[in-house]
């Protein structure tokens, strides 16, 4: 599928005032959800998407608020929390009731708060079932932000973001992949046609407010790691400098009986650069869940 076709596929719904651009198939009360990283957005998960569809009846992936093909305010103040609340109202639009969820980079903090609600409001609306982590920032203390991430969070920060062009995000982009797995033009082409889609490159310095946020709520969103209700599973690209290897080893210091499955050579977006093993280390994962004795997997390297 092309970026174009990902696009014509996809719908929109009304968030707080904003068009919200969001991919879906299926329907039914039980879904997976898919909730992409920064500075991407939903067609992360393309490469993915059929094997995802064929084992689950009702798939749902949102650009995030900023991101993407959604709206992108000029002077909000972008947010995880209210993230969050973009895919509980997402979940509420398709009728969703139970929700299993995959996360990625920006997205693995949005799957930690709506963990976190799990245990603090057990009768919410949509239950959540299980949540399988790719490469992101779980614990602010291990999270190694590329310096142009560090000056964009900075004072320099809206000057950064002006300066910002096609040349210098590829430049800077391939370098969270893996050795073997950098993209090539074409595909950071159409990473750049995401990023720049109303100018949001110049937004930049307002969405990477979240590493801030994240320090903010280590401890609510550590605590639901820790006190999870449900099903967790990391898949790591060991090779990424940003959430690599040492994010794999502070996960199984910190969360009890940790399920996590390394993927030798990938970088900061496995589904991307290695859709094959990521796929069945996910699915792995769930035939396990739906399995007779319904056991947690185990850990695998």
């Amino acid at each position: 599928m092309t970026l174009r076709t990902w696009k014509e596929a996809g719908s929109q719904f009304r968030f707080g005032g904003h068009d919200i651009f969001y991919r879906a198939e299926g329907r039914g009360r039980e879904a997976l959800l898919c909730i992409h990283g920064f500075p991407t957005a939903s067609w992360d998960w393309e490469p993915v998407w059929p094997s995802l569809r064929q084992r689950f009846g009702h798939v749902v992936a949102p650009d995030l608020l900023g991101f993407g093909w959604s709206a992108k305010p000029r002077r909000h103040h972008y947010s995880l929390i209210e993230q969050a609340d973009l895919c509980d109202a997402l979940l509420a639009e398709r009728g969703i009731e139970r929700v299993h969820v995959l996360a990625h980079d920006y997205g693995v903090s949005v799957a930690q708060e709506l963990l976190a609600r799990e245990i603090s409001q057990p009768q919410r609306r949509a239950q959540l079932l299980s949540v399988v982590f790719l490469n992101g920032g779980l614990f602010p203390e291990t999270h190694r932000a590329i310096w142009q991430q560090r000056w964009l969070n900075g004072p320099l920060g809206p000057l950064l973001a002006q300066l910002m062009n096609e040349k210098r995000f590829g430049e800077t982009f391939g370098r969270v992949f893996g050795p073997e797995t950098r993209p090539g033009m074409i595909e950071l082409h159409d990473f750049w046609q995401l990023i720049s889609h109303q100018d949001g490159h110049r937004l930049s310095h307002r969405l990477i407010r979240y590493i801030r946020e994240r320090r903010m709520n280590r401890e609510r969103w550590v605590a639901a790691l820790q006190r999870s209700p449900v099903p967790l599973r990391l898949i790591n690209g060991p090779e990424d400098p940003v959430s690599g290897a040492h994010l794999l080893e502070r996960y199984r210091e910190l969360v009890p009986e940790p399920d996590t499955v390394s993927i030798p050579g990938i970088g900061h977006y496995p589904q991307v650069e290695a859709p094959d093993r990521v796929l069945r280390a996910f699915h792995e994962f769930h035939d396990r869940l739906s399995g007779p004795s319904g056991n947690r997997p185990r850990s695998l390297s």
